[in-house]
């Protein structure tokens, strides 16, 4: 892996004369023909986009044609964070533009599973669009109408899509937690919702491991008495029926015409969950018409998308990547859908993302930055392993992707690709900054800011900044922000959350840099900032360099004050290849923090620790286990049941514990 500076140009962005050669550059050269104007370059359609809110989502409502059951008014009523108010008078149905785009694929493989505990399948468009009637003829069977919870305790599988689907067409409201969260994970996020119906499955395979999920699903039935639950056999598929329980052949024993129920461009549609890593999860709902108008813009234009492609999005049903994925189907795209383990047998294996994709023929793969890491840590040349041929773009989200790992990807993966790192969240279940088909990929930078998203990067007073890490803020309503928290009267909790920073504009919570290209940086989030003495230091840049360190396979940066004022004490958590010469990793990371970064990053302790703490999107949870340490209960700020690897988690925590007393 070569060693590349921040800001290396790996790809060129298309010349102004080449944007008829994607979907983006037709749109907006769509828009030239239409309006008269002329974008230069795409900082130029950006800055129109975000200058004329109503005429760029107008310009996307007509280009995606959406199916209306009753008109708009106008586009935006009211431009007012929270509460803007996006194509009142408008009814639509999510799922009906999926239906629309699928039927005229009703032959075509829409759906590629590969699941370790069930083997390969593919489904047809047909195959598909019967699954989804199937189901909500069950579900209409036990009452389901519009604004009913349904809950999904279901991987990554094609009848869980199916359930979504049929679940929004109905207009009732989905959630899915994915099963290897344990029963108190489950039931913080779906008991607040008091869902009408749960769909389960009695367990699964993680590589070799046989997981029931019997007693979980025992322990929550228990919690929700009152609640009918679907068991789909899965690891079984003999498996008993438990008394009270529906089997799900009986739930989808009818089949019936899709119906749809249009409902307004707000009506909720589904329930994304927060990490709970800091607190209950905060249960943020998603309208039918936010994310409908996000995603087409995300998957028609930044994506490239078509009916030629098919999208791999390695993710489980708990990640709001899944939410995002499904609606690959609405350009006419297939779907690959993996549950497993991609390390197993090995990071190169038969289950590994690069053998998925190849043997998919995926065109498209969204995965996570931590997965890149390991696999370009490793020494993996995917390109040479696999026929990745016909791959054209890779998305990866979780963390910033390293400039070392970016030149990695580009060099051993396909020196063609698209390569599109993204910052987003759960929070608008979209994107803040990414890439697309119109800007050049930058080594450890995101190459814009997506049409439609007015971020900036702000200083505590509100002024925009430019070479030095600020506030990332939204100054101007997208669709897709959330329509309320569940539960949350009065929107207290909401306002908190993203408008407490600054009257009317979004606070997201991470360091934002501008480069002098316009090209953009996450230096860590602001509310796992290191102080040393008066000094902001950002996690991201500690990591920036620890990821291209070959024998460090993860790391954590935490930081404990000093009550005095001091400079604190600044702890480096290293999880390091098997058979790595601590002593001398230890020297080696002290040396490359000092000379690559200065002499304050050094830290006072290096740790070496079995993992990192994260959750299943690669996000290093720093702030939960920092104040484990510091004395909180392990259940009240860190949540086992959102970690990747939860069995580390108390040796960790002792580990690092006992180097404090030493």
């Amino acid at each position: 892996m070569r060693s590349v500076e921040t800001g290396t140009l790996l790809r060129a962005a298309p010349s102004r004369k080449d944007w008829s050669g994607s979907r983006m550059g037709v749109f907006l050269e769509d828009i030239e023909r239409k309006t008269g104007r002329h974008f230069a370059d795409y900082d130029e359609a950006w800055q129109w986009s975000v200058d004329n809110l109503e005429e760029f989502w107008g310009a996307v409502w007509e280009h995606f044609e959406i199916i209306t059951h009753s008109p708009y008014e106008t586009v935006l009523r009211d431009q007012k964070m929270p509460g803007a108010e996006w194509f009142p008078g408008a009814t639509i149905n999510y799922a009906e533009h999926i239906v629309r785009a699928v039927g005229q694929r009703r032959d075509g493989v829409m759906i590629k599973s590969r699941s370790q505990t069930t083997g390969s399948s593919e489904w047809t468009g047909a195959r598909l669009l019967e699954e989804i009637g199937r189901i909500q003829q069950g579900l209409i069977r036990l009452g389901i109408t519009a604004g009913d919870r349904v809950a999904g305790y279901l991987p990554n599988i094609p009848q869980t899509l199916a359930a979504y689907l049929a679940t929004a067409a109905l207009g009732a409201i989905w959630c899915s937690v994915p099963p290897e969260m344990g029963p108190k994970s489950v039931l913080d996020r779906i008991s607040q919702l008091e869902p009408s119906l749960i769909l389960a499955i009695d367990g699964y395979r993680w590589g070799r491991k046989d997981l029931s999920r019997a007693d979980d699903l025992a322990r929550i039935r228990e919690q929700l008495p009152e609640t009918p639950v679907v068991l789909l056999p899965y690891l079984d598929q003999d498996c008993d029926i438990p008394a009270g329980a529906i089997s799900y052949a009986d739930f989808t024993s009818e089949t019936g015409e899709i119906r749809f129920e249009p409902v307004p461009f707000s009506h909720p549609l589904t329930v994304l969950f927060s990490s709970g890593t800091t607190g209950k999860p905060k249960a943020i709902v998603h309208s039918h018409g936010g994310l409908l108008l996000e995603h087409f813009k995300a998957m028609g234009l930044h994506f490239n998308m078509g009916p030629a492609d098919t999208a791999f999005w390695f993710t489980t049903t708990g990640w709001m990547v899944w939410t995002l994925g499904v609606s690959t189907l609405l350009t006419g795209a297939a779907m690959v859908l993996m549950d497993g383990d991609p390390n197993w047998p090995s990071l190169d294996g038969e289950w590994s993302q690069w053998a998925v994709a190849a043997e998919t023929e995926a065109t498209y793969l969204g995965t996570g930055s931590a997965y890149l890491a390991a696999c370009a840590h490793a020494g993996l040349t995917p390109g040479k392993t696999w026929d990745l041929g016909r791959l054209r773009e890779i998305q990866c989200s979780g963390s910033p992707l390293a400039a070392d790992v970016a030149a990695w990807v580009m060099d051993d993966v396909g020196p063609g690709l698209l390569l599109a790192p993204t910052s987003g969240g759960t929070d608008i279940c979209a994107a803040f900054l990414g890439g697309s088909p119109l800007t050049g990929v930058y080594a450890g930078e995101m190459s814009c800011r997506p049409l439609g998203v007015s971020v900036e990067s702000w200083d505590p007073e509100g002024r925009p900044l430019h070479g030095k890490a600020g506030e990332l803020v939204a100054t101007r309503p997208m669709p897709s922000m959330p329509v309320f928290f569940w539960g949350d009267e009065g929107q207290e909790r909401y306002r908190e959350s993203y408008f407490g920073a600054y009257e009317g504009v979004w606070r997201h919570g991470d360091w934002l840099i501008e480069t002098e290209r316009g090209t953009w940086v996450i230096s860590g989030r602001s509310d796992a900032t290191l102080n040393r003495g008066g000094v902001r230091l950002g996690t991201a840049e500690f990591y920036a360099v620890l990821d291209g360190l070959a024998a460090v396979n993860d790391s954590m940066v935490l930081h404990f004050e000093d009550p005095a004022g001091g400079m604190g004490r600044l702890v480096l958590l290293i999880e390091a290849q098997e058979g790595a010469d601590k002593t001398a990793l230890e020297a080696s990371v002290r040396r490359s923090l000092r000379t690559e970064l200065s002499p304050r990053h050094v830290p006072d302790d290096v740790v070496f620790v079995p993992s990192i703490p994260r959750n299943p999107s690669g996000k290093r949870l720093e702030i939960p286990l920092k104040r484990v340490i510091q004395g909180a209960v392990m259940g009240d700020v860190l949540d086992p049941g959102v970690l990747v690897k939860p069995q580390d988690v108390e040796d960790t925590v002792r580990i690092i514990k006992e180097a404090f007393a030493a």
